[in-house]
């Protein structure tokens, strides 16, 4: 069994017991209530390379990361350093979070926010949506095709941007036959944790002009958003080295600068 595989047995046995605490009703109505969903495309398409960072506590790979004892606090330095959507881990098992961490941050922040988990039915969606994130993380490695155009098709009727992730060729033709305009390319492959900072470079060329990509897993500093700028990313997905460093602000600042290089505006 893989890693992905076990966090997600892991993944299902929470969703039971939250399916079993609140309904599905329940959730649409509280989707209801919620603020409209922001759109992140905007900014993603504006030019330069946007940053989302990450609330992150801890990881499989790396093991505990940071305590992040007030995650809004963190999302309002990472959105002061320029960040164009804060992504917050809510899976617990493996990474520490939770839907409150995305709760928390949505009230302190007025930008877009990603619910980063394993979402395996749309249940998870309305869940996403009740909490107020604007976009929702869908991993093609841990879906079928069937899962995947229809979670796409719900997030997008519910108001949310689905970022669409892939580790491998196949990943991204099955993302592009979905409809994904929004792709993440992930360096870290899911089921041996390791990563291949080359899986961008390999994998871009095959996304369509018109989809967003995104670089994820594998940003040290502002050299490799640079780098990954001139592969082809529109957007780099941060959490690690941000969470881990003294200065939350000024790391995003410094990766939102070299993104928009001058050396870089050939590609706009």
């Amino acid at each position: 069994m893989s890693v992905l595989d076990e966090i997600i047995d892991g993944v299902r046995v929470d969703l039971a017991e939250r399916e079993a605490h609140t309904t599905l009703d329940d959730l649409k109505e509280a989707a209801l209530r919620a603020p409209e969903a922001l759109d992140p495309m905007p900014a993603f398409r504006s030019g330069g390379v946007s940053v989302i960072a990450e609330v992150k506590r801890s990881s499989p790979s790396r093991g505990p990361l940071a305590s992040i004892a007030d995650p809004a606090e963190l999302a309002g330095q990472y959105q002061s350093g320029g960040a164009a959507t804060i992504s917050v881990l809510t899976e617990g098992r493996r990474f520490g979070g939770s839907l409150e961490d995305l709760k928390a941050v949505r009230a302190a922040v007025d930008i877009p926010v990603l619910r980063k988990d394993f979402i395996v039915t749309s249940y998870q969606l309305w869940e996403a949506r009740a909490a107020g994130a604007d976009l929702a993380l869908l991993i093609v490695a841990a879906l079928g095709q069937q899962e995947l155009e229809s979670l796409i098709e719900r997030a997008g009727s519910i108001g949310l941007t689905a970022l669409v992730e892939v580790h491998d060729e196949e990943e991204v033709e099955r993302a592009v036959a979905a409809g994904a305009q929004l792709v993440g390319v992930n360096a870290r492959n899911l089921k041996t944790l390791e990563v291949d900072r080359e899986t961008f470079q390999r994998l871009a060329p095959r996304i369509p002009e018109e989809v967003v990509r995104v670089a994820e897993s594998g940003v040290r500093g502002p050299h490799d958003v640079f780098e990954y700028a001139k592969q082809g990313a529109d957007v780099v997905l941060v959490g690690e080295t941000l969470v881990k460093g003294s200065d939350p602000r000024a790391a995003v600042a410094d990766l939102v600068a070299a993104g928009s290089h001058p050396a870089l505006k050939q590609r706009y």
